[in-house]
């Protein structure tokens, strides 16, 4: 059978970039996309955070990165800056280190083995110009840089409900995907166990060929109606609520180009800055900390204004579905699965996912068993890299202040294939071959950050007089091309202000 008509259950972020995504794939196909989304269920509009395959995303709709940032209270994000992730007494009242998006060594030379030799110096100062850039709080283009080109790496900050209605519109205008707003009651299920159809309060019985659940945390059709179980994480990522704030800031208030993560005693606190407020979410494990505990933390982190504002607690169910396609429904977005805020992984892996069925997108059902046994080994694989990665920052640090950090160490939470990683990186510095698949969620250039940001002990390899001279000279260079970047690109805030002003040139 022809799969014709196609749901996608679900609005917010997740499901208009599915929609988007889709829309594009099919527009020539005769394939119809109707989006189902509740008046009811707000959404959760927490992930205001990206990374820059976002970019050539947006740029693939037909979306205008100067409209984009316009309509979504956009600002740049070049880094994520961690910050107190090491024991103060050792390394500092204000330890830090920039998980940055330009690659480190830019000109070439790997400069990992002079830094390992240099232990005082920070890694990311050394090895990319992109540090004294975001230090400074500038931006990371010019005005006269054309739409989504960049003269340093960059993503974005956004403000989430304003995002998804851009891609609503983008989704409906340019690629005809139809908007039904309506709750969904009640699922008919064919005899072989897949999706017959949906009843919704507003127009009863809705038959489609295909379904894109994007309904979050409650994953309606995935879990509830297809009855796909959870695994649970938990026990190797401990994070599992979170107290949620938007506090308004001044109009001149300096904007940083990257998402501050300061760790706590038992997880950490994310800020991030647009251009009239600021998101602030302190993440932690309840097992390590109550929740009156938590909000008190965050007080203290804004300063006593915490009751000023409308604050929120997010409980987060650690972990993903077994299956992702399971019949004739694939889940994105919450779900999937929720790990944790850390890396922004959240809109990465649906970006990632619904881009991914696109362009392996069925046009028969007879096609269907084969691709989504391919797109759930891929989307399993994508999640426990992440797993790695997030666990990677906790598991490193040399923290000692409390229960949190002590059992965030022990072997028995680390998943194996991070610990074979930290065992070869004990002894040789991190290269790309180490990484088998093209579907790493992340590249050896974010693993050196945050290893060697987090003063990880790598044994010192031996570099010949003329490799150490010809690295320090590289090392000049970066220096060099950082002064010079600090001359030329404006403050963030002035560009965004030129930016609302003329808008950027078009490529």
């Amino acid at each position: 059978m022809n799969i014709q008509k196609v749901a996608v259950i679900g609005g917010g972020t997740a499901g208009w970039l599915a929609a988007n995504h889709l829309g594009k794939a099919l527009l020539s196909k005769n394939v119809s996309i109707t989006l189902v989304e509740s008046p009811d269920i707000p959404t959760i509009g927490v992930g205001e955070g990206t990374i820059p395959t976002i970019r050539k995303t947006l740029q693939s709709f037909g979306i205008s990165e100067t409209e984009f940032i316009k309509r979504c209270d956009v600002t740049f994000k070049q880094s994520i800056k961690f910050q107190n992730w090491l024991d103060k007494r050792l390394h500092g009242p204000t330890n830090f280190y920039h998980h940055l998006f330009d690659p480190p060594s830019p000109m070439g030379d790997d400069l990992s083995a002079l830094w390992l030799q240099t232990p005082m110096q920070e890694y990311s100062k050394l090895v990319s110009s992109q540090h004294a850039v975001c230090e400074a709080n500038l931006a990371p283009k010019l005005i006269t840089t054309p739409e989504y080109q960049a003269i340093q790496g960059y993503a974005y900050h956004l403000n989430a409900a304003k995002f998804a209605l851009l891609l609503a519109d983008n989704a409906q205008q340019k690629f005809g995907v139809t908007h039904i707003k309506a709750n969904v009651v009640d699922t008919k299920l064919h005899l072989d166990g897949s999706i017959d159809a949906l009843i919704l309060d507003t127009c009863g019985e809705q038959k489609f060929d295909f379904y894109i659940d994007c309904s979050g945390f409650e994953s309606i059709l995935l879990a509830k109606a297809l009855k796909v179980p959870f695994v649970d994480k938990s026990q190797q990522l401990f994070v599992n609520k979170a107290v949620v704030v938007q506090v308004p800031t001044e109009s001149d208030a300096i904007i940083p180009p990257y998402t501050k993560a300061t760790a706590h005693q038992a997880g950490w606190i994310w800020d991030i800055a647009l251009s009239s407020r600021r998101g602030v979410g302190l993440v932690y494990s309840n097992a390590h900390l109550e929740d009156e505990q938590a909000q008190q933390k965050l007080n203290r982190y804004l300063q006593g204004r915490l009751d000023q504002y409308s604050y929120r607690t997010i409980p987060m169910n650690v972990g993903y579905r077994k299956q992702f396609w399971a019949k004739n429904c694939v889940a994105l977005g919450l779900a999937q699965g929720f790990l944790e805020p850390i890396e922004a992984t959240s809109i990465m892996l649906t970006d990632f996912a619904a881009g991914y069925l696109a362009n392996r997108f069925p046009t028969s059902t007879e096609q269907m068993a084969a691709l989504s046994e391919r797109f759930n080994q891929t989307m399993t694989y994508a999640w426990e890299r992440v797993v790695e990665f997030a666990k990677m920052h906790y598991c490193l640090s040399d923290r000692t202040d409390s229960d949190f950090w002590i059992e965030n160490r022990d072997p028995q939470t680390i998943p194996e294939g991070l610990q074979n990683k930290l065992a070869l990186w004990n002894e040789y510095v991190p290269m790309s071959e180490d990484l088998f698949s093209k579907f790493e969620v992340f590249n050896v250039e974010n693993y050196l950050y945050v290893l060697y940001g987090m003063k990880y002990a790598t044994k010192t390899p031996q570099i010949g007089e003329l490799s150490l001279t010809e690295g320090k000279k590289h090392a000049d260079r970066i220096q060099q091309r950082a002064n010079l970047l600090c001359q030329q690109l404006p403050s963030h805030r002035d560009l965004l202000q030129k930016i609302h002003q003329f808008g950027l040139q078009k490529v």
